[in-house]
């Protein structure tokens, strides 16, 4: 199963992990992790390797984010680059993830995150999409050698 960390501004992660629950029952392999203003971006990264590590059984992880950008964002971006099967999602809500919730279970983590993509809803991407938007920069070496 994958593992989810949802990683928002304020007390945004927490309360829908609250209402998850509410719906489904526990989560299990599934942590909520606030950024506070104030916070620094070492004690969030902190706090999400640790909510990387609690939720990750072999399958992958998922990070789902606020917004695409922000620090919750980019902490997992570095992160996602450390560990095998590891995405980032940004613009999630509460009724987007009420609808991938049962899809942990079935999914592999490039499936889940072209699932959850493909719902079409307005803002929600993933970092591999924009990194398909933009391709990292390749340094051809030898390239203007005489």
């Amino acid at each position: 199963m994958l593992g989810w960390v949802i990683t928002c501004h304020d007390e945004q992660a927490q309360d829908m992990l609250i209402k998850l629950e509410a719906r489904f029952g526990p989560l299990v392999q599934c942590r909520a992790v606030n950024y506070w203003r104030g916070l620094s971006t070492n004690m969030l990264s902190r706090m999400m390797c640790d909510a990387l590590h609690e939720t990750d059984s072999g399958d992958g992880v998922i990070f789902l984010t606020d917004k695409s950008g922000a620090a919750p964002y980019r902490s997992a971006a570095l992160m996602s680059h450390k560990h095998d099967c590891c995405e980032v999602i940004s613009g999630i809500s509460l009724p987007l993830l009420e609808v991938m919730y049962p899809q942990r279970e079935t999914l592999s983590s490039a499936e889940f995150r072209n699932a959850i993509v493909a719902q079409g809803l307005p803002g929600v991407s993933s970092l591999w999409h924009q990194q398909q938007k933009n391709p990292p920069f390749i340094l051809h070496h030898g390239l203007y050698k005489n």
